[in-house]
């Protein structure tokens, strides 16, 4: 089914695993995806930031995307197909869909800086991968150096009909929040989706402000989807709970430089993936890193049994 506004729930970005000598790991795919259907993940978005996309050529990010996408077998699949030019991101844009996405992600690039731009570069966007394809807004200032205010991203979704969600990763972001969804109310923009992400950090009350779940990738996705469960059914204080044990190792996975190499740590520890690599450039984890890491998940093990997953590797 293609994407469309009513989206809701968690859309984990996954990572892209890799066996130690820097070649896919298929087998991993198949077992990650398997878990995300199974801990009640409503969707999945590959080839995002922390997906390594960079990182791997045109053929392999199609190869990746679509192992997940016939794996997840029937679970809605967002792609993240920016890139630099436009003959790329619509060729394989085009070719994800026919393997059975269910949309596309669209990152800015750097270079954009008034709102005529950023508009324009999206309406071009959506005409390059074609108005049948259901595209997302990625909207991650602090990453891509692009600011975009509620009123152009009002301005997007109102110009494209083809935008059926924001993936929300503005830090502080939760007025943009608020003034999306009043937008909604007073009939000046149509209904979106708005997943989150950030790691996450924001969560608990991003799912008050309008949010409709997270599309981001810390190492327990499953407790994002209780936690917007929780949110989603009025109980605020169960939400805020689960959240709270969990934010010191969801804080420790948000430094930059070294986030994915703490997320892919703990995958791999939890059995989600055979190996924590990464391809180069890449960050690493020190002795002491991996011991503070060890010393947080015996923490949230006192709170959440998911946490127990044996003695340091």
């Amino acid at each position: 089914m293609p994407l469309d506004a009513s989206a809701r729930g968690v859309y984990p970005i996954a990572p892209t695993p890799f066996h130690p000598d820097g070649t896919i790991d298929f087998a991993s795919i198949d077992r990650l995806t398997d878990f995300y259907r199974g801990c009640g993940a409503t969707g999945m978005t590959v080839l995002g930031v922390m997906g390594e996309a960079g990182k791997l050529d045109q053929a392999e990010g199609l190869a990746v995307a679509t192992r997940y996408i016939r794996r997840a077998a029937g679970l809605p699949v967002i792609v993240g197909v920016s890139a630099p030019g436009f003959a790329a991101m619509a060729g394989l844009a085009r070719a994800s869909m026919e393997a059975g996405a269910a949309g596309v992600m669209i990152a800015p690039p750097n270079s954009l800086r008034t709102d005529d731009q950023i508009a324009t570069y999206y309406r071009q966007a959506a005409e390059a991968v074609g108005a049948d394809v259901p595209f997302v807004i990625q909207d991650y200032p602090l990453n891509f150096s692009v600011v975009m205010t509620p009123g152009v991203i009002r301005r997007i979704v109102q110009e494209n009909a083809s935008c059926v969600m924001l993936k929300h990763e503005d830090w502080p972001g939760l007025e943009k929040i608020s003034a999306l969804r009043a937008f909604q109310a007073e009939g000046s923009m149509r209904p979106i989706s708005i997943l989150c992400g950030n790691g996450g950090l924001f969560l608990d009350f991003e799912c008050e402000r309008g949010a409709d779940g997270a599309m981001t990738g810390y190492a327990f996705p499953d407790m994002l989807v209780d936690v917007v469960r929780l949110s989603q059914a009025g109980e605020r204080d169960a939400a805020h709970d689960l959240f709270d044990a969990h934010l010191p190792l969801l804080r420790y996975e948000q430094q930059p430089g070294v986030g994915l190499a703490v997320r892919k740590y703990l995958m791999a520890r939890r059995g989600l993936i055979a190996a924590d690599a990464q391809r180069r450039p890449a960050g690493s984890l020190s002795t002491a890193a991996r011991a503070e890491i060890e010393y947080l998940l015996g923490r949230l093990a006192r709170h959440d049994a998911r946490a127990v997953v044996g003695t340091g590797r």
